[in-house]
């Protein structure tokens, strides 16, 4: 059975093995920052059930589902404003840049629908059901979209993770391309494919499928081609983030896994032990420990390898993790 702390050995079967993990000596050199994006300015943030991206000046978006969609933060975490107010209920996003200009490709769960969005909100357009894909017999409420991804050519990579299991693909143009996976637990199917991630840290980029309830996080070409599973044993993978050559898993059962380029072992950040507060919506901010996580529900690292952490919390929680040299302590906002 597996324990908490490690990671299985991956089931033998026609595909590469899975590197086995072991844990790190006890986490150093992090600083979590306390009341982190929970000033007076914030308030109060609401379901956090979203994602976490990061834009070119280092500002922090995250979303919520209320009116405030996705909230924007400094890394200091005091609150710059909120945008997409008509657009409640997103659940993963990324942010990319197209010529002088970035923008936010989104996931919105609650409209079951794709959209492309400015930085401050301005709607630029949508993809709804996949209809082209024929896995839905038109039936929009089995289309439940929860990841997303853009490729360097632009093609878009959606993940239906609350509906039926499938990776559909979009042209730049939003034409609709093809679709791959589906549901089942053998490599290349999913049991809630829930965030996507593109990996540029190699020669070849590949697409990084978060296989939540196999616990594991598989890897593709960005054709749709099976790879391989390059890590599993986790604790139900939610989303990834990557920032030079490190990546992060937010994992929903209360931790954040940080590999190398080589899919290594490099540290676990914010490790909960209180099993009755993992995957858990409703945990009070009386309870909350800074430095630990809930329930991970989205992640990005920023461009000096500081961690930021959206729990899935009915009152919200937004964390960020600094990461310095030296034994770790608790940092306030105001010290920034």
């Amino acid at each position: 059975m597996m324990t908490t702390h490690c990671f299985v050995a991956l089931t033998a079967i026609a595909l590469s093995v899975t590197p086995a993990l072991s844990d790190p000596p006890d986490a150093e050199g992090w600083i979590p920052v306390a009341g982190f994006a929970r000033g007076e300015d914030t308030g109060r943030l609401g379901n956090t059930h979203g994602g976490v991206a990061i834009d070119s000046k280092g500002l922090i978006y995250s979303n919520t589902d209320t009116e405030r969609s996705i909230v924007v933060h400094r890394p200091d975490g005091r609150f710059v404003h909120a945008i997409a107010g008509e657009y409640p209920g997103i659940h993963g996003m990324v942010i990319r840049r197209e010529g002088d200009e970035e923008f936010i490709y989104a996931a919105h769960l609650a409209g079951r629908q794709i959209l492309k969005l400015k930085l401050d909100g301005t709607p630029i357009w949508s993809i709804g059901l996949p209809t082209e894909s024929g896995k839905y017999d038109d039936d929009a409420n089995a289309y439940n979209p929860t990841g997303i991804a853009v490729g360097p050519d632009g093609r878009i990579y959606v993940a239906d993770g609350y509906g039926r299991q499938w990776i559909h693909v979009f042209a730049p143009d939003r034409t609709y391309l093809t679709s791959f996976g589906g549901p089942g637990t053998e490599p290349g199917l999913f049991r809630t494919c829930h965030g996507l991630a593109i990996d540029a840290r190699g020669d070849t980029p590949t697409l990084l499928v978060c296989d939540r309830e196999n616990r594991r996080v598989q890897r593709f070409s960005l054709d749709g081609d099976f790879i391989d599973v390059p890590v599993e044993g986790l604790r139900r993978p939610c989303a990834i983030g990557i920032s030079g050559d490190e990546m992060a898993i937010a994992e929903l059962e209360g931790r954040v896994t940080l590999l190398d380029e080589n899919f290594e072992l490099i540290d676990h950040v914010g490790t909960n032990s209180n099993r009755n507060q993992w995957a858990r919506n409703g945990i009070p901010e009386s309870d909350w420990i800074d430095g630990v996580f809930l329930s991970p529900h989205g992640c990005a690292l920023d461009a000096d390898g500081n961690l930021y952490v959206s729990d899935w919390n009915g009152t919200g929680r937004l964390s960020k993790m600094e990461r310095v040299n030296g034994e770790p302590s608790i940092k306030t906002p105001a010290e920034d």
